[in-house]
């Protein structure tokens, strides 16, 4: 059971596109948006469409195949954990990013 603890996989369109920089030696971080939609009948048995944003970060080679396969509106499927992190921001206010740390990426559609 250990080995579902903390684990994450969507599959979805990129809603942005991915922004890569260098941190450290070599190393990149990319950062992008991914968007799921889950459709369903509501009481009245109307078909109503729900998207769901979710926020990914990948580090290293990952973020290097997401730089050069990656684009906005490309379906892909990822895997990877959740992650919560807070910082102050320019205003000295607290905020909160809950963020999906990607290890696995697979190039869905055309």
């Amino acid at each position: 059971m250990n080995a579902l603890k903390n684990k994450v996989q969507l599959i979805g369109h990129v809603g942005n596109e991915p922004e890569v920089k260098a941190v450290g030696e070599g190393k990149k971080l990319a950062t992008l948006t991914l968007a799921t939609n889950e459709t369903y009948k509501n009481d009245k048995g109307e078909k109503v469409e729900e998207t769901q944003w979710h926020r990914l970060v990948a580090w290293g080679k990952t973020a290097e195949l997401i730089e050069k396969y990656v684009s906005k509106g490309k379906e892909i499927g990822i895997g990877g954990k959740l992650t919560h992190r807070s910082y102050d921001d320019k205003n000295g206010e607290k905020r909160y990013v809950t963020e999906v740390v990607v290890s696995e990426l697979l190039l869905l559609g055309k």
